[in-house]
């Protein structure tokens, strides 16, 4: 791996290597993650209705579809391993880039740290609890001990991923086995009105649909980095189409078969209430063993995400700090160790700070994820409208892949991506502010702390 901040490919280019099997199978395994396993009562919750909730599942496979060929054009014309900060740099200028790097640093990468250590707390409270603070404790410990051994230094190599891979997809298989056939009989299904406020009201106008979408596109994430690979996809223009379509379409499948497993083995408002769902499934089939199982299965499950995160996250925080002289302390980087351990620190203090927030503001999981939506919708909108600036911009780039249905598609992804940042706001208001207000300190910072001073290239920042 290139370290961060150099090119990733030789002058010659990446090679085209992958088939179109290869290609559908990496996809699979960046989206299918720990989130599955979190964010199911909460859309339940939100929706209030079965019919509700599984098309709210398929429309997010849609939109990351949508997502996905946006990004498949933009990774394709400007490979580079800063990804979005790397776009919205070109597209919008180093101001915006500077912003975006503070996101990631605090808000976004941070975010999902600590979102996953909870859900990593959660399921590991059924296996052992601490008491009332149980899933914060269980977090706060693993950010601890997992940032101290990505200081030391890592080396993951594929099989142990594709190991990690395989549990997770098989609680995924567990869950819908056990839902769709061992559950002795149907759980009672709940009425609508019974399950969530937002029963009754028209779909189009609210329903929960939007605070849903939020959670299940979350849930969907990964497609966002699959479009990185497309520059190495063998006949990209028509494989990396067929890639995407086949593997979130794979998803998707798995995704809704969970949801109607949580439905059918504990009935509606058992699932909408749950805070470990796939835990209280396996209980009621199994009983407490079944639920020790798949709570340690969802556990090693989030454990995968957590330490991915970091490893990603730090490095991006590394390349932040080449870039701007406020944050130089962060561009370095331990040859020993093969790691950027001031980022790696500088992370993992931001993560534990948020599992704390978390703690104190009774909020866990689900108010992590809400902090971190207005921001992560925003620049997604950024990305999607950059699109279209860099086709304006620099129409004699070589684009190997070009969006199908140009300007349809993108501007498709661009309104949606504008609907999802709406709803973070207007139904997760408390949390979403708190994530808006700490972007506004990176503007600050940007300001007065990059003031008259030039990069570490010598470039006016």
């Amino acid at each position: 791996m290139p370290l961060p901040g150099k090119s990733p490919q030789s002058s010659a280019g990446p090679a085209q290597v992958l088939s179109l099997g290869d290609a559908t199978a990496i996809i699979v395994g960046l989206i299918i993650g720990a989130g599955i396993f979190g964010t199911p009562a909460i859309v339940a919750g939100a929706v209030g209705s079965p019919a509700r909730m599984v098309a709210a599942w398929i429309a997010g496979g849609v939109f990351s579809v949508i997502g996905a060929l946006c990004y498949a054009e933009l990774a394709t014309a400007y490979p580079s391993a800063g990804g979005e900060y790397h776009f919205l740099g070109r597209a919008f200028g180093r101001p915006l880039a500077f912003l975006y790097g503070w996101a990631r640093m605090t808000v976004i990468v941070a975010g999902s740290i600590a979102v996953f250590a909870y859900l990593f707390g959660d399921y590991m409270s059924r296996v052992y609890s601490f008491g009332a603070h149980s899933s914060a404790i269980w977090a706060g410990m693993i950010v601890v001990v997992l940032t101290a051994v990505n200081y030391v230094g890592i080396k993951e190599g594929k099989l142990t991923q594709n190991f990690f891979t395989f549990l997770e997809c098989s609680g995924l298989v567990i869950i819908i086995v056990a839902g769709l056939v061992l559950a002795s009989e149907s759980a009672p299904a709940a009425a609508a009105s019974a399950s969530s406020s937002a029963a009754g009201q028209p779909w189009y106008f609210g329903a929960g649909i939007g605070s849903a979408m939020v959670f299940v596109l979350f849930t969907y994430g990964g497609w966002n980095d699959a479009a990185y690979i497309s520059a190495e996809v063998r006949d990209p223009r028509r494989n990396m189409v067929r890639a995407l379509l086949y593997s979130i379409g794979l998803v998707t499948l798995l995704y809704v078969l969970v949801n109607v497993a949580y439905m059918k083995g504990l009935g509606y408002d058992a699932m909408a209430r749950s805070d470990a769902v796939a835990a209280d499934l396996l209980k009621r089939v199994w009983g407490p063993a079944g639920e020790k199982l798949i709570s340690i299965m969802i556990a090693i499950a989030a454990l995968t995400s957590v330490n991915g995160s970091m490893i990603v996250g730090a490095r991006s925080n590394y390349a932040l700090g080449r870039d701007w002289p406020t944050f130089r302390f962060l561009a370095r980087w331990d040859e020993a160790s093969g790691s950027p351990r001031s980022a790696m620190l500088v992370q993992g203090v931001i993560a534990f700070v948020l599992v704390v927030f978390g703690a104190i503001r009774n909020s866990g999981f689900k108010g992590l994820v809400e902090y971190s939506l207005p921001v992560f919708w925003g620049f997604f909108l950024l990305v999607g409208v950059g699109l279209f600036v860099l086709r304006a911009k620099e129409p004699d780039t070589p684009r190997p892949f070009r969006v199908p249905g140009y300007p349809v598609v993108p501007a498709l992804f661009v309104a949606m991506c504008a609907y999802l940042l709406y709803a973070s706001l207007v139904y997760h208001r408390e949390h979403a502010l708190v994530g808006l207000g700490v972007l506004a300190v990176g503007a600050a910072v940007m300001l007065f702390g990059n003031r008259g001073q030039t990069t570490v290239s010598g470039a006016k920042p």
